[in-house]
């Protein structure tokens, strides 16, 4: 196996709370020591672990900040500070506009408030934001969630990833996963909504955004609970005639060209 080439660790994919075997959404990618943490949902952090230690990590990603997506930065911030981690420099983060702040008004418990600049070093995303990480090269676009929320591209030895993050499809996240080896896409809604804006993919509108953008390869995620993840695939595929699979927690993905990338399980 080529070691630079991406991998793509599902640690969670349940929306909006954890199942019993399945975490909110979170996923570590890694190419060579390269390593991210993207999206910190609900009990991903144990999982992370299996991979990686905190102090390991070379940055956090976040999309938007629902709890399903970023609940677990509340209990990293502790582990980094005040447990077995020693850090050597805050771990670099990269989040919606106020994150810094969103966290520190629920951890702070005094007049004094909790120090989150120690255990992370915060960037803000915004649309276009452009980062080199280890071997790794990020491209961020704003989507449409109803809030400040984000999708990324992540290239890396001549192959790339895109995330949706949670959003209705747009142009920004088309326009992204424009010819991508592999589009990692929600597909939480059962159906459009009648009433108001979408703020998320059904898995026709995944296989759609998937089609119209040339991905090499569709991943579901994100699912919504009324779905088993077979009907997800089922139904996009009549609007993607590409390879579909679904993200299983425990299922690490090693991105390649074309319709090549495989998966094994890491448990």
């Amino acid at each position: 196996m080529n070691d630079r080439l991406p991998r793509l660790a599902v640690l969670g994919c349940a929306t909006p709370y954890p199942s019993v075997d399945n975490p909110c959404s979170g996923y570590l990618v890694s190419s060579g020591d390269t390593r991210i943490w993207v999206d910190a949902g609900s009990g991903t952090l144990g999982p992370l672990q299996q991979h990686v230690r905190l102090d390991e990590l070379d940055a956090i990603w976040i999309s938007h900040l629902h709890a399903d997506h970023s609940a677990d930065l509340l209990t990293a911030y502790y582990a980094a500070l005040y447990a077995d981690i020693r850090l050597t420099a805050p771990i670099p983060l990269f989040g919606p506009p106020g994150i810094a702040d969103r966290l520190a008004g629920f951890l702070t418990n005094t007049s004094t408030r909790s120090p989150i600049e120690s255990a992370f070093a915060v960037t803000e995303l915004h649309d276009r934001h452009q980062t080199a990480i280890g071997s790794l090269h990020l491209t961020t676009r704003a989507v449409a969630h109803g809030i400040p929320a984000f999708a990324v591209r992540i290239e890396s030895a001549g192959t790339s990833l895109v995330y949706s993050g949670d959003t209705a499809p747009c142009p920004n996240l088309t326009q992204l996963a424009e010819e991508c080896d592999v589009l990692l896409c929600e597909a939480e809604s059962t159906r459009t909504p009648d009433n108001g804006d979408p703020v998320h993919h059904t898995p026709e509108d995944a296989g759609d955004t998937a089609r119209t953008a040339r991905a090499h390869r569709l991943i579901l995620t994100h699912i919504g609970r009324s779905l088993t993840p077979q009907e997800a695939v089922t139904r996009a595929s009549a609007r993607y005639n590409g390879p579909i699979d679904h993200a299983t927690p425990g299922t690490t993905y090693t991105i390649n060209h074309s319709t090549t990338t495989t998966a094994h399980r890491t448990d």
